[in-house]
């Protein structure tokens, strides 16, 4: 009896797997080397250049002079891209440390609000951790032509814990505080206030910690300005008000974008929209007193990525629609989609529109350049920047 009790037990857990390993998804698709059109409902017709030449791209900045810092997550290299062209060598002088494993990397990059007089970059990492364990790290270093010098580790985690693996956004906010978002939380450590995962830090810019909502309390890190999320993607500012806009990833749907506001709980995993992966819910409610409501949720799931708003003069049907990025669509591979959401006067959600399904590439990151137009990162070993501008 104990042999067969063991058997079924171990089928029960195989079960899970082997459906998971059979999901189907469209088949895969090259990215186009020329320049291609697409229709869209708010702007028209948009031309669309892939700029190709990197591997497993995971995040991207702007220079000021309009070059672009991109992270390649597996490989852990930064590189810079210059009209268009992905320089031959990567930047040198990165972090060391560094690991890959877990589907972690070389995660986000983000430049200093004064970029021009202190040129500082900024990394966010995972780092090498026992079993049981889990390591990240957040670095600094001055931009000296294609290295970075002065290099410093300004925090750093290794604590006990497992879940997905953590994204670990970046954003300076109009206060002049560096905003460090630590996902990777999927049960009750996003709502400790003794570990780093599920919660949203805040540091000055060389790395010291400011008085943050929970200052003075044992039972909360000094660091941390939120808590109660699961696994943050993207962060961006408000055009109208200042405010931080993030977003995270539900498992099965509840994915969201919430406002960040000093010492607020977001609920994770006491509420939710989504469900877990065996399909059950995560949560038989989806909100509670205490608890800050997200502002948009996405069901079923578009796996969120990076997300900005647009804010430029080159698309005028678009400007404030907020752009996010989706790895695919409903589980399935190779649906990944980037869609526009359009507000009112009041900042109220009234449409939303989809674009690039037919690429069958995970969307990354979305970004607005200092040229009024908008960078799409796709997330995939032959990985590029796709630039959209108005068609002709």
């Amino acid at each position: 009896m104990r042999i067969r009790l063991s058997f079924a037990a171990l089928v029960a857990f195989l079960i899970p797997s082997l459906l998971a390993a059979q999901v189907p998804g469209v088949p895969e698709r090259p990215m186009p080397d020329e320049p291609f059109v697409i229709d869209t409902a708010e702007a028209g017709q948009v031309r669309v250049t892939p700029l190709k030449g990197l591997e497993l791209p995971w995040d991207l900045a702007f220079l000021p002079n309009g070059d672009m810092l991109v992270t390649e997550r597996t490989a852990m290299r930064l590189r810079l891209v210059r009209s268009g062209v992905p320089e031959p060598q990567p930047i040198s002088g990165l972090p060391e440390g560094m690991s890959s494993g877990g589907g972690g990397g070389l995660m986000a990059v983000a430049v200093h609000p004064r970029f021009a007089q202190t040129g500082w970059v900024y990394l966010t990492y995972t780092k090498p951790a026992e079993r049981g364990r889990r390591g990240l790290g957040l670095a600094r270093g001055r931009l000296d032509g294609m290295a970075l010098k002065e290099v410093r580790e300004l925090f750093t985690v290794d604590e006990s814990g497992g879940g997905p693996p953590p994204g670990l956004p970046l954003v300076f906010a109009p206060d002049g505080y560096l905003y460090f978002f630590i996902g990777g939380a999927n049960d009750m450590i996003a709502q400790r206030g003794d570990s780093y995962y599920g919660k949203v830090l805040r540091f000055n810019d060389d790395g010291s910690v400011p008085k943050n909502p929970f200052a003075g309390r044992d039972d909360v890190a000094k660091e941390i300005f939120t808590i109660g999320h699961r696994n943050g993607i993207g962060l961006t500012i408000h055009p109208a008000t200042g405010e931080i806009w993030e977003s995270e990833n539900g498992p099965y749907g509840g994915d969201e974008v919430n406002i960040l506001k000093p010492g607020a709980n977001y609920g994770w995993p006491l509420v939710s929209y989504g469900r877990d992966y065996s399909g059950a819910p995560v949560s038989d409610k989806r909100t509670l007193e205490g608890v800050e409501d997200p502002v948009l949720f996405w069901v079923p799931s578009i796996a969120m990525s990076g997300m900005t708003f647009y804010t430029g003069d080159r698309f005028p049907a678009w400007r404030n629609n907020l752009f996010v990025g989706g790895l695919q669509y409903g589980r399935i591979p190779r649906t990944g989609q980037m869609q526009g959401v359009v507000f009112n006067e009041k900042w109220q959600e009234v449409r939303r529109e989809s674009f690039f399904e037919d690429l069958r590439q995970r969307i990354r990151d979305v970004e607005q350049g200092p040229d009024g137009l908008l960078y799409v990162l796709t997330d995939e070993r032959d990985g590029a920047v796709l630039k959209l501008e108005p068609a002709e």
